[in-house]
């Protein structure tokens, strides 16, 4: 048993803190926003994450897991020191190191015997460097860095971090490391043992791969629309080749989220940094940007003019099972759906909230999925929540304007649409069902 400070009870930070507690470590997660700790004092979640709430309330139940605003107490009361507050980013594409700054500060005007502080929050190379700089210039006492980057895939976080790939641990020293891969054990996970640096840089490479993968399988989808073929047969047929496989080979509208459009840019602001010229993820970046045009054109191509019709939005976050709207392509599809005109209205189950901070009353919103559909000219999906997948065809085309569906997810199967009457446009494959008017007559 370990005891753990969590600084930051963001998506990382509460995650982290709470497998740690239930793997029996007593774990200190902390946070300056005083509301955010009465929340969770009072099993509040910040966070929508299918089954954290059961595990916070079951370890707080049996006292290894806690929540305070006392920072300094718990970087006193702990012998391992996770830092994971938010970098988000800059205008100009990099990581803000403000807030890793201002805990690598507390930590050193804090530190009152050896500890090793592990920063599990994305951050570029080098940082390891700035925060151990930070923390030496407040004080001369000894202490170990690691950073130990995370790779929770939001919506099974829990589930992921209990049964994880891999644990990347880059340390200062061999007592830092054998402590850190002692704490990941009941993980049954392969360690990865590198210096600071070189862990620092796995995290940025393996998002930005994954990226690749998507926007070139988006690449090959628009193509396949002009040449008549079916990405997802390409897909298919690709990923079954050992050295591909075939996860993130899903065309569709492309990626959001907090990781893969920061640390995309992120890299290739490092890149531009020390001098390279990175023209592969300068093209994924654009492609993923395009691609969420793409849906509007494709609107467009079957209802000519969007001034006056109703376009019905279903899926605001970035995936299912979670509210997370960072990036979600429909923070810009909505707006510039607004903007040519169109009536607006919104469906998500749980991510209306934190899309209205950002849309703010752009749209209408609804949780009511057939509501959402009512007399609509037309649907895109752009969120594959399982009440999409499920959705009623005959109810749905009673209720609808016009029978047209655009789906950036590709739920459905050409064949059914095809029978169940719908104008249907996905990505990559054939149109279904050209619509019953010409576009200009509308």
């Amino acid at each position: 048993m370990r005891k753990i400070a969590v600084i930051g009870t963001g998506y990382v930070g509460l995650v982290t803190g709470t497998c740690f507690a239930e793997t029996g470590n007593r774990v200190i997660c902390c946070d300056i926003d005083s509301q955010k700790i009465t929340n969770l004092l009072n099993g509040v979640m910040p966070i929508y994450e299918p089954g954290l709430e059961e595990l916070v309330a079951k370890n707080q139940k049996r006292e290894t897991l806690q929540f305070s605003t006392d920072i300094p107490n718990a970087i006193q009361q702990a012998e391992i020191i996770y830092i994971a507050v938010g970098t988000p980013m800059t205008v100009t594409g990099e990581a803000d190191l403000m807030y890793i700054k201002q805990v690598a500060k507390t930590i050193g005007e804090n530190l009152n015997s050896y500890k090793i502080i592990v920063t599990k929050s994305t951050v570029p190379v080098g940082t390891g460097k700035i925060i151990s700089s930070i923390i030496k210039e407040q004080t001369a006492t000894k202490f170990d860095l690691v950073s130990n980057p995370e790779f929770l895939r939001e919506g099974v976080a829990i589930k992921d971090c209990m049964n994880m790939e891999r644990a990347v641990i880059g340390a200062t020293s061999e007592t830092a490391y054998q402590v850190i891969a002692e704490l990941y054990k009941p993980f049954t996970t392969k360690m990865v043992k590198t210096s600071v640096e070189t862990a620092e840089m796995i995290k940025y490479a393996a998002n930005a791969f994954l990226a690749t993968k998507i926007s070139f399988i988006n690449d090959i989808a628009n193509i396949c629309e002009r040449v008549g073929a079916d990405v997802t047969k390409v897909s298919e047929g690709i990923g079954l080749d050992s050295r591909i496989g075939p996860r993130f080979l899903q065309a569709g509208v492309g990626f959001g989220g907090s990781c893969f459009p920061k640390d995309t840019a992120a890299l290739l602001h490092i890149s531009k940094e020390v001098g390279y010229d990175f023209k592969l993820i300068e093209a994924v970046m654009e492609t993923n940007e395009q691609q969420r045009l793409q849906m509007v054109g494709k609107l467009t191509s079957v209802l000519g003019d969007l001034d006056g019709k109703t376009i019905s939005i279903l899926g605001l976050a970035f995936k299912p099972d979670t509210d997370d709207v960072r990036s979600a392509p429909a923070l810009d599809i909505i707006p510039h759906l607004v903007n040519l005109g169109a009536n607006v209205r919104a469906y998500d189950p749980i991510a209306i909230q934190e899309a209205k901070k950002k849309l703010g009353y752009k749209c209408t919103y609804s949780t009511d999925l057939y509501q959402t559909i009512e007399n609509a000219d037309a649907c895109l999906i752009l969120t594959d929540w399982q009440q999409v997948k499920k959705l009623d065809f005959g109810k749905m085309k009673e209720l609808m304007k016009h029978p047209i569906v655009v789906d950036g997810r590709n739920l459905f199967d050409l064949e059914t649409m095809k029978q169940a009457g719908f104008t249907y446009l996905s990505v990559g494959r054939p149109m279904v069902n050209q619509p019953s008017f010409s576009p200009r007559a509308m």
